[in-house]
């Protein structure tokens, strides 16, 4: 560098160190700050103005849903309440980034119709016809009770007589989702009262479509005359639906199953629930009418299982779409005025249904116990009332205040099921260390249990073979329609499905299962059923069938309890048949049996050091042996 121009970059360097620390001397000036924050704030809202606003109105929606289930989820107290939350957060009444147009609760009904679909899809005749007793005895007699003490109460407080009655009756369901979710939990589905309320359960879901018709029958702004061809249009376009249903749909899901086309079957199933509503509401009768019916017919075929399995995501999804849509149409402000009237409100629906079905249970023949835990259980309102609600709104059954108070009444009722089962339990406790008793009602003896076998191949026959000559009760998974049609002819509970999937043996009764057997020919599809089933039921007894030594080191690895290799059992009785018919009279038992000790033990430190290196460690050990 020349001479002349270091003493002017030394000064250069001087002056950039006295500017810096005379910047960190002195406050930044504040008017350039919010010269930054301006320029920030246009560059935001440019960036903004190139968003789709679909994208982002979706963005907002999802976000709030996922957020506030997982809290409430977290919190004990469901999804449904968690969306009604989401919904209210985002809507007018919270922090306002979605405006309320009613769009959105048209679009989300078709949640509504998928749950009937789903509903009629469990609703098969033969399983409510063996528990017709318990169905009519106490399901209709609850709600009719429950309904009529309601609209009583309601009309007393100032409500028109037809909106106190579809009120009434809306109120006296029950949550499915809480009641079934909570019994699931605490694996009481198979205990008495566990039964009794799963029975009172299935009547309020078959009682929805008559509700529904109901709604439209009360409702003052329908045509007031008795049009004999719309009531003609309704009866054939039912009773066409109806044989279509039985004759058709069984052929159009075989035909998918044949063919092997999954992502079709996902396809058709929807096309049946679309073409089912449009072919009622062509007809002036409710959508979700049609998917009923359509569930129905479904019912009794072996796809069941299958439909509703690939059906569930799309139910799920605009079920809760459906709720946040509620939850952004009310006025919670006004709610929130009233919060006393709420509360109180809640309080006393709560009391009222759980007096009642208490009363029903002990009449029934009930212990006091099981009586007590049906009443905290089914105490709330359900899911349904908010679609009744907003009926009996949109139909000026009721005003749009009176339905911004209920929604949220029911809300809370929801709210407080999980404390009032809590409770009931320690109460049952109490009383029981007070008195000495071991707080056992009596049960009724219910078999062996029931076994879930995936896979009816060879493997699978044979093992459902035995167990049926054992007296359990099957249920067979399958996904060729050829072997589950041959399933069907021994009387077991037979399913379309996929057996690797964890959604298809979940809702095959994974979790109330005495075992599982996993007879699969497909490697890979077994240990990741082994895997998911352990990670989801860590304490279910899972028994699987492998195709070689290595698939059975990896589902040992999985988490299955017992493993079989294919072609052990085989293999072994050809080389015993083969020595004995080559002469060798020795014993061969003795040898069966050392055989399968080491073979045993073979796996066992396979499985723990790996494949090669439990072969190595055996491999010493025995060379060792025979040199000693």
């Amino acid at each position: 560098m020349p001479a002349g121009r270091a003493p002017q970059a030394r000064r250069r360097r001087i002056r950039a160190r006295h500017n810096a620390v005379a910047l960190l001397r002195h406050p930044f000036p504040r008017w350039k700050l919010r010269l930054g924050r301006n320029r920030f704030m246009e560059w935001l809202i440019e960036a903004l103005g190139r968003v789709d606003p679909m994208l982002a109105t979706a963005s907002i929606w999802l976000g709030a849903s996922v957020a506030a289930v997982a809290v409430f989820k977290r919190l004990g107290l469901g999804s449904v309440l968690g969306y009604l939350a989401a919904g209210a957060a985002i809507g007018p009444s919270g922090l306002g980034l979605i405006a309320y147009t009613g769009e959105e609760l048209h679009v989300a009904e078709f949640g509504v119709v998928l749950l009937l679909f789903v509903i009629g899809l469990e609703l098969q005749p033969s399983r409510l016809w063996r528990m017709r007793s318990e169905i009519l005895g106490l399901g209709l007699a609850q709600v009719l009770v429950t309904g009529a003490i309601l609209a009583l109460e309601l009309e007393g407080i100032g409500f028109a007589h037809a909106g106190a009655i579809l009120v009434g009756l809306a109120l006296a369901l029950s949550s499915t989702a809480f009641g079934v979710q909570i019994l699931r939990e605490r694996r009481e589905m198979q205990s008495p009262y566990g039964r009794r309320a799963f029975s009172i359960l299935l009547f309020q879901d078959m009682a929805v479509v008559p509700l529904l018709a109901l709604a439209a029958f009360l409702a003052p702004t329908g045509d007031a005359g008795f049009n004999v061809a719309d009531v003609a249009l309704g009866v054939l376009a039912i009773a066409g639906l109806l044989i279509a249903g039985k004759v058709a749909l069984p052929w159009f899901f075989r035909v998918l199953a044949l063919w092997k086309a999954n992502e079709a079957f996902t396809a058709g199933a929807l096309l049946i629930v679309v073409n089912s509503a449009l072919v009622m509401q062509a007809a002036g009768l409710s959508m979700a009418l049609g998917a009923f019916l359509a569930g129905v017919m479904l019912a009794e075929t072996e796809f069941r299982h299958q439909v509703e399995t690939d059906i569930e995501p799309f139910r799920s999804l605009l079920l809760g779409l459906f709720f946040m849509a509620v939850g952004l149409s009310v006025d919670w402000g006004l709610a929130a005025q009233n919060l006393g009237t709420v509360l109180g409100g809640a309080t006393a629906l709560f009391a009222t249904k759980a007096l009642i079905i208490y009363a029903l249970m002990r009449r029934r023949g009930s212990g006091w116990r099981d009586s007590l835990r049906a009443a905290a259980l089914l105490g709330q309102a359900g899911e349904f009332a908010f679609v009744l609600l907003t009926i009996a709104s949109e139909s000026w059954l009721i005003g749009q205040a009176d339905s911004a108070l209920l929604t949220a009444t029911v809300g809370v009722s929801m709210a407080l099921t999980p404390a009032a089962v809590i409770g009931a339990d320690r109460w049952i406790a109490r009383r029981d260390r007070e008195t000495g008793h071991d707080g056992v009602e009596p049960v009724v003896p219910l078999g062996p249990g029931r076994v879930i076998v995936a896979g009816f191949g060879r493997a699978g026959q044979i093992v459902a073979r035995m167990l049926r000559m054992r007296g359990y009760d099957l249920t067979l998974i399958d996904n060729s329609p050829r072997r589950i049609r041959m399933a069907a002819n021994f009387g077991d509970k037979v399913f379309f499905g996929d057996g690797a999937r964890l959604d298809v043996l979940t809702m095959a009764g994974a979790a109330d299962a005495k075992a599982i057997f996993l007879c699969i020919n497909d490697r890979e599809g077994a240990r990741k059923a082994v895997e998911r089933l352990r990670e989801r039921f860590p304490d279910q007894l899972i028994l699987a069938m492998s195709y070689d030594r290595f698939s059975a080191i990896e589902m040992r690895s999985a988490g299955a309890d017992v493993v079989v290799r294919e072609v052990l059992e085989s293999a072994i009785d050809l080389a015993k048949r083969g020595l004995a018919a080559m002469g060798d009279n020795g014993d061969l038992e003795a040898l069966d049996e050392e055989f399968r000790r080491r073979d045993e033990e073979l796996m066992r430190l396979q499985t723990e050091l790996g494949h090669a290196e439990g072969a190595k460690v055996m491999r010493e050990k025995y060379e060792l042996s025979r040199s000693g």
